[in-house]
């Protein structure tokens, strides 16, 4: 088997990078400006940590909004911790990187998605001989495929 370029895992690791630094500008600085997001989670990633009434609530995915009101924040290599107001309840959540979907800031048309692979890409990833689950690094999770997300309903007209 040839040996080829990896372009989704390398696309997914820089994309979670960015994540990972705008995210830690914001843990020290604040959010500037109009500046806002739009995270988009897998509630059941075994590595989020959510209260049980929106896990409940939420059992596959949930979208955060991280704008007027939130406090700490933290950011480790792995994810983010921070704690965020549902109806004048705050609630603390950790959301592992690898668990995000979706981060968009509508502020500036700027976002991410990040793509999974059901069971039958996997096999047609296989028969082209591209990285399969198991070809992974020993400790890091698979790899995502990733693309940009359309902004266009979120311009402001």
């Amino acid at each position: 088997m040839a040996r080829k370029i990896d372009y989704g895992n390398l696309m997914h690791r820089a994309m979670r990078g960015l994540i990972i630094q705008v995210l830690k500008d914001v843990e020290a600085n604040g959010l500037p400006g109009n500046h806002h997001f739009f995270i988009t989670f897998d509630t059941s990633h075994p590595e989020a940590e959510l209260a049980d009434w929106l896990r409940e609530r939420y059992p596959e995915d949930m979208t955060v909004v991280m704008q007027h009101w939130f406090e700490g924040l933290h950011v480790d290599e792995g994810g983010f911790s921070v704690t965020l107001n549902f109806g004048d309840q705050p609630e603390p959540l950790y959301i592992p990187f690898d668990a995000i979907r979706t981060f968009v800031d509508p502020a500036v048309e700027f976002g991410l998605r990040f793509e999974t692979h059901d069971a039958e890409d996997d096999d047609e990833d296989e028969e082209d001989g591209a990285p399969m689950a198991e070809d992974a690094e020993e400790g890091e999770p698979a790899p995502r495929e990733a693309e940009v997300v359309s902004l266009d309903k979120f311009r402001k007209t």
